[in-house]
């Protein structure tokens, strides 16, 4: 009776490493895919573009894309727009968290629906209100517009997410430091942040990702090619008439890995984060 319920558990073990990998392999292959067709040449990218390996290695789109196509000044620019975002969305949003669970036991429920409302609004519907009221303050074509527009949207959100975080904090702790004679912001950096340090990392991994892909916004606000983020200077390779694939699968591949490197480096972090966020 052992040797056949170990032999199901071992066909059942192996069916989910099969189904997992399969997965895996499906969602990893339209990366794969624009990495391949990124190191192919010219030639060989219109002369059968369906060829899953290349004949020869080159690595001259990359290059094209950095020294012509100036994508270096567009990577730095979406850098400093992603991470200002969401340096300024973090601050805000761990105080305004922490305020509702702290301060607002009873009405925090109401506040963090309130908030999460303001997702229920497509960006394509607010694109006519917020590009008059950057214009009317002056704010076309700069940075501060953009993250200005980033921040309506990603502070709720992410506030909404930390309320969560924060509730997992005991109350005695923070009681039992007040009685030590530390004040209520000491209490909060020293005492509260650490304990929810991985919700915040996880929280700033996604306020990041979404500032990083955002499209829109940036299309309408930028107009100059020197102040664009990477999605749109991505966008603009597509307006000819002969599209170079080799050059778009590069720049995509380059849009693609900061991403990836994040998760890769703070994935653990993340799992952490979502699981005690969950905890209320």
């Amino acid at each position: 009776m052992k040797k056949v319920v170990g032999k199901r558990l071992s066909w059942s073990v192996l069916i989910s490493y099969i189904y997992v990998s399969i997965l895996a392999i499906v969602s990893v292959f339209p990366l794969l895919w624009m990495f391949i067709t990124s190191i192919k040449s010219p030639g060989e990218t219109s002369r059968n573009p369906i060829a899953f390996f290349p004949e020869t290695i080159t690595f001259d789109n990359y290059v094209r894309v950095f020294t012509e196509l100036g994508f270096g000044t567009n990577l730095l620019n979406s850098l400093f727009i992603s991470l200002s975002a969401t340096a300024i969305t973090i601050v805000v949003s761990s105080l305004a968290a922490y305020g509702i669970v702290r301060f607002f036991p009873k009405s925090g429920k109401r506040m963090t629906r309130v908030l999460l409302m303001t997702y229920m609004f497509p960006p394509i519907l607010l694109a006519v209100p917020y590009t008059i009221i950057i214009s009317q303050l002056g704010l076309v074509n700069t940075w501060t517009g953009l993250i200005i527009a980033y921040l309506s949207f990603s502070i709720p959100f992410a506030t909404w997410m930390l309320v969560g975080f924060f509730r997992t904090v005991p109350l005695e702790i923070e009681e039992s430091a007040s009685v030590d004679g530390a004040g209520k912001l000491r209490v909060f950096i020293q005492i509260v942040i650490p304990i929810v340090m991985p919700g915040i990392v996880a929280t700033a991994i996604y306020t990041f990702i979404n500032t990083w892909n955002e499209f829109l916004f940036a299309l309408l606000f930028i107009n100059s090619s020197e102040k664009m983020p990477i999605s749109v200077a991505l966008y603009s390779l597509t307006g000819t008439e002969i599209l170079d694939w080799g050059a778009i699968m590069a720049a995509s591949v380059i849009v693609i890995l900061p991403t990836v490197i994040f998760f890769t480096l703070i994935q653990n972090h993340i799992a952490g984060g979502l699981s005690e966020g969950s905890i209320k």
